[in-house]
């Protein structure tokens, strides 16, 4: 993974459900940051349905996908974990953990129809959660008097920058969150609509959600 490539999250957890031949297949999708706290949830989830006959899941952690785990919990080797799995590859979130209780039914899926069914139940619940990109960028904290609050708030508006932690005492303070590839023209465009008045520091360089 290089240093601009932009990857996704779950802002917000979702969960959904299919039945598929009378299995019940819910989906809960959530936000983890470690291996620990995906155990966790899992765990959590285990005991919250600890009567369903199956709860798979998979998880994939780092700005790089670099930690992947799955599991199939019971089922047919390969017709569940990794099915999850790749629907989040696919989908090109990390931070991520997928599980999927199964009640069953009564009827045999089969491999295929349990692949299928799996698949299906992790792309709902995934549809139902709010998913963000995280872009790389720059945050800088901007310290200017008051005489160009006007100048400054309408220069951001118009670039569709947002302000944050906004204070005001003797001077305004405000900090801004910019996109890399816009940092030097923001930037620039702040010192020349306040004519060299503005005080521009960087705070950090990392991914945001924007």
């Amino acid at each position: 993974m290089g240093k601009t490539d932009n990857y996704k999250v779950v802002l917000q957890p979702g969960s959904d459900e299919i039945v598929e031949k009378k299995s019940r297949f819910i989906a809960n999708v959530l936000s983890v940051s470690s291996v620990q706290e995906a155990e966790e949830q899992i765990a959590t989830f285990q005991k919250k349905y600890w009567d369903a006959r199956h709860n798979c899941y998979a998880f994939v952690i780092g700005s790089d996908f670099g930690t992947t785990r799955c599991s199939d919990n019971g089922e047919p080797s390969g017709t569940a974990g990794k099915p999850i799995l790749e629907v989040i590859k696919g989908a090109g979130v990390t931070n991520v953990l997928i599980i999927v209780t199964r009640y069953f039914g009564g009827v045999l899926l089969g491999t295929g129809g349990l692949v299928r069914a799996y698949t299906k139940a992790a792309q709902a619940g995934l549809n139902a959660a709010m998913v963000g990109e995280m872009i790389l960028g720059k945050r800088y904290h901007l310290t200017a008097d008051y005489t160009l609050v006007n100048n400054i708030q309408y220069y951001l508006r118009q670039e569709g920058i947002p302000l944050e932690n906004e204070v005001y005492t003797d001077k305004v303070e405000y900090d801004i969150t910019v996109k890399m590839e816009d940092a030097k023209r923001v930037t620039q465009g702040l010192t020349q609509k306040t004519e060299g008045r503005i005080g521009i520091e960087e705070i950090e360089e990392g991914y945001f959600c924007f």
